[in-house]
């Protein structure tokens, strides 16, 4: 331990000193608690010289107690320092909640950078209900969480938005939930565009210029499109949008999906592959459908590339753009021949001929049914000078002929269903035979056949492996009973005890006018000797 983090003042110099003015310039505190920091294991730029000005703590932040550092320039008394120990004696482990910890660098930090400003670029902005606005300040691979309090937000002069270069003065604190450094920001001041935004703006007047965003360049999309290739990543979201909405208005419609990096440093090339790819085997596809959900403006980057828009010029087949929200916008969008608002927007945009079709035939139907009607009324006007026996011949043959030509109609509708289900049916035909053979129920018999057979096998190796050990075990049990004291008493034997509960193998064992218990095999009874007889043994 080094010998300024030996002099820090002790927690008694730092209440009694609380009331006092912090000192305008603080040069030493700020090396000590770049060396405290030093020892914590936190990496802190203490070179640049910052002022000391105080700011108001913002409301939802607990008020912290001044470090000694930061309240007098006067001398502190230092402690006495510990005793070294020696290498024999083991060092007391200090052992710290993960709230203590936070706690303690969060105060540490907040000293060392109480008032400072920071330039970057605004981006993920986001006003919560509270008022509060959350986003991150980016300066080239770096970035830092800010976030803006309601009573401060109010005094703003303008909006913060993503791409926003702007200069934030605050403080750095920790927010001790999720253990995550951030900048509590006082005021913010804006800077102009960022540099994702002012190269956006440039690629575009370059590419306006050049002629890209032409109308009269872009082609109209196929009106009955059989195959739609897709550019996007084939896990996400977005896919699944399309291919729901595409089956609910046009089912034959064919999709084919190039699974493509729609995020990052790959992206673009990525989706300039899939487009050269789309064009090298043109016959497959009729147009071309670049997909991807919302982002912020670094998520959407990729496609502000300027190789990835002249390959767009250059497509041979039309391309739909349908990248973010409908408020976002990319160059890829202004040199599509098409740009969708989603990419839900866009199925509906490819499909729009065909789901018209029913519109049209409605239409077609409401006015054949008027022009019907129209004529049936001048009929009943021309037939109403006619016998009735005319009128109802030349009704019949109008009705035979509509008949005839109703058949005709529909011969040739079911020839012309036939000659377009035939590769369907087959191919039905061919899958429902696979699936037969594939049946689950097949097997599910053939399996619970096999289970049965094995439980016929196990039943008959059950029974040939315990048959003989139930034998020896009834034969050891019989003779078991044979040899059990109760057999014994069912032949009519009992078992005498004395009155103190000993088993009487001998007449002498009692006397005259005591009493007996008899253990019968059902039973017991108690008696009382009368007399005593010893039978004399004879031994061989």
């Amino acid at each position: 331990m080094s010998e300024k983090h030996d002099n820090l003042p002790t927690l008694a110099s730092l209440r009694a000193r609380r009331g006092q003015v912090r000192a305008p310039k603080r040069p030493m505190a700020s090396q000590s608690a770049a060396e405290t920091l030093g020892q914590a294991g936190f990496l802190f730029d203490l070179n640049d010289d910052r002022s000391d000005v105080p700011t108001e703590a913002a409301k939802d932040e607990p008020p912290l107690e001044p470090p000694a550092a930061a309240i007098s320039a006067e001398p502190i008394p230092q402690p006495v320092s510990p005793p070294v120990p020696s290498r024999t004696t083991s060092a007391e482990r200090r052992i710290w909640s993960v709230r203590a910890l936070v706690a303690d660098i969060r105060q540490r930090v907040e000293t060392a950078y109480t008032d400072l400003w920071v330039e970057g670029e605004i981006s993920n902005c986001r006003i919560a209900p509270s008022g509060h606005i959350y986003f991150t300040l980016k300066d080239g691979e770096s970035q830092l969480p800010v976030v803006l309090f309601r009573r401060q937000a109010l005094l703003l002069r303008f909006r913060p938005a993503d791409g926003l270069s702007v200069l934030v003065r605050g403080r750095v604190s920790i927010y001790d939930t999720r253990g995550q450094l951030q900048l509590v920001a006082e005021t913010m001041e804006p800077r102009g565009a960022g540099a994702l935004q002012l190269a956006f703006e440039q690629l575009k007047a370059r590419l306006l210029a050049e002629g890209l965003f032409d109308a009269a360049r872009k082609r109209p999309l196929p009106g009955f499109p059989k195959c739609v290739g897709v550019i996007t990543s084939p896990t996400g979201a977005v896919i699944r949008d399309i291919v729901t909405v595409i089956r609910r208005r046009h089912a034959r419609l064919n999709l084919l999906v190039y699974p493509a990096t729609m995020q990052g440093a790959n992206c673009a090339a990525s989706v300039a592959a899939g487009i050269r790819w789309f064009n090298k085997h043109e016959a497959l596809t009729d147009v071309i459908v670049i997909a991807r959900g919302g982002g912020s403006m670094e998520d959407l980057a990729g496609f502000n590339d300027e190789s990835l828009a002249r390959v767009i010029a250059a497509s041979e087949l039309p391309v739909v753009s349908a990248i973010g929200h409908e408020t976002d916008f990319t160059i890829a969008d202004f040199v599509a021949d098409l740009r969708a608002p989603t990419p839900s927007a866009a199925a509906e945009l490819v499909t729009a001929a065909q789901h018209r079709i029913d519109e049209r035939v409605q239409s077609l139907a409401a006015r054949v049914h008027r022009a019907g009607r129209f004529h049936l009324m001048h009929a009943r006007q021309r037939y109403a000078r006619l016998s009735a026996e005319s009128v109802l011949t030349r009704l019949r043959d109008a009705v035979s002929r509509r008949d005839q030509r109703i058949d005709e109609l529909r011969l040739r509708l079911e020839s012309a269903a036939a000659r377009r289900l035939r590769v369907p049916a087959a191919r039905l035909a061919a899958l429902s035979e696979r699936l037969r053979r594939q049946d689950v129920s097949l097997r599910i018999a053939r399996a619970q056949r096999r289970l049965q057979q094995a439980d016929g096998r196990l039943e008959q190796r059950t029974s040939q492996m315990f048959a003989p050990r139930w034998n020896r075990l009834h034969r050891a049990a019989a003779r078991l009973e044979a040899l059990s004291p109760l057999a014994v008493l069912s032949r009519g034997y009992a078992i005498v005890y004395a009155a103190d509960g000993t088993v009487l193998r001998s007449a002498s064992d009692t006397a005259a006018g005591q009493t007996i218990r008899a253990r019968l095999s059902q039973g017991s009874l108690e008696a009382q000797v009368i007399d005593t007889k010893s039978m004399e043994t004879s031994t061989t």
